[in-house]
């Protein structure tokens, strides 16, 4: 009897061992693994849910810097206004999206849009060949005028032909830093992210003159008396607006928008808007 009740306890032990090890799931097979699975399955669709709502979540985001007035400038509360900013929202209009703008500088832009932290620029960008390597540009939609800016009251440059041997000062960046570089013999190429800081040191006399667009000299000029505008211009130019490399969607309902407003001349409606003769 002890033997039989021995052999039972033994035979109950095992199948109780059996039966425990049963609980326990294969590797990728069991509900413990399928339940992790459905997590992570959770948490990828919430992700890409996340990265669909960055890319498309209704705002564009134009990247700029106010100091160029007539293009882009500070208006009432700080808001920033101008030629570019009307273009730019007409741009988020035929989209369906909130514009969001961006104020930062020149430079600062540029890169931005070249890493997508702005969708493209408008800040009376010029369009050149090392530009191109990096980003692309709509069709142009201005024809911009550089001229030289210099202290009436205690000119140093006397014409445009003078400029070699003079401290200028220029925007970094701008097409006319890189033309000043390439054209003229200066003494010192003084570069600034704004223009209000050139415009104090030419009135201080720490610069000869700026080389700038026709008309944000135009704006300075009116502001500041004492600066006149020499007669002449030193080169033509063009304005686009500036993508990241590859974005031809945005690019090309950009290009739609800018020749509907050529075609409507709502770019020269904006222009006398923010000259300063039809400025408020």
């Amino acid at each position: 009897m002890k033997k039989s009740l021995t052999g039972l306890l033994i035979i109950a032990l095992v199948m109780g061992l059996f039966s425990g090890c049963g609980i326990k799931a294969e590797p990728g097979s069991g509900d413990g693994d399928a339940q992790v699975t459905q997590a992570a399955d959770a948490t990828q669709a919430a992700d890409a849910t996340q990265a669909a709502d960055a890319t498309d979540d209704g705002k564009l985001i134009v990247g700029t810097e106010a100091g160029f007035a007539p293009y882009e400038y500070l208006g009432e509360g700080d808001q920033v206004v101008g030629i570019d900013m009307d273009i730019a929202k007409a741009i988020a209009d035929s989209m369906g999206k909130e514009l969001v703008i961006k104020n930062m500088d020149f430079d600062g832009a540029l890169l931005a849009v070249q890493n997508g932290t702005v969708d493209f620029v408008a800040a009376g960008v010029s369009v050149d060949e090392d530009r191109k390597q990096v980003m692309d540009f709509s069709d142009d939609y201005v024809d911009s005028t550089e001229v030289v800016v210099v202290n009436g009251e205690k000119p140093t440059v006397e014409n445009i032909d003078d400029l070699n041997g003079k401290v200028i000062a220029v925007q970094q960046g701008n097409i006319a830093d890189f033309w000043v570089e390439d054209n003229v013999d200066a003494k010192e190429i003084k570069r600034y992210t704004k223009f209000a800081q050139a415009t104090e040191d030419l009135k201080n006399g720490k610069v000869d003159c700026i080389v700038m667009d026709e008309y944000p000299a135009k704006d300075m000029v009116d502001a500041n008396p004492e600066l006149s505008i020499l007669d002449g211009t030193l080169f033509q130019d063009k304005y686009a607006i500036a993508v990241k490399k590859g974005n031809k969607e945005l690019l090309d309902q950009i290009n739609t928008v800018i020749q509907d407003l050529k075609d409507s001349g709502k770019i020269e409606e904006f222009t006398a808007n923010h000259t300063s003769a039809n400025a408020q």
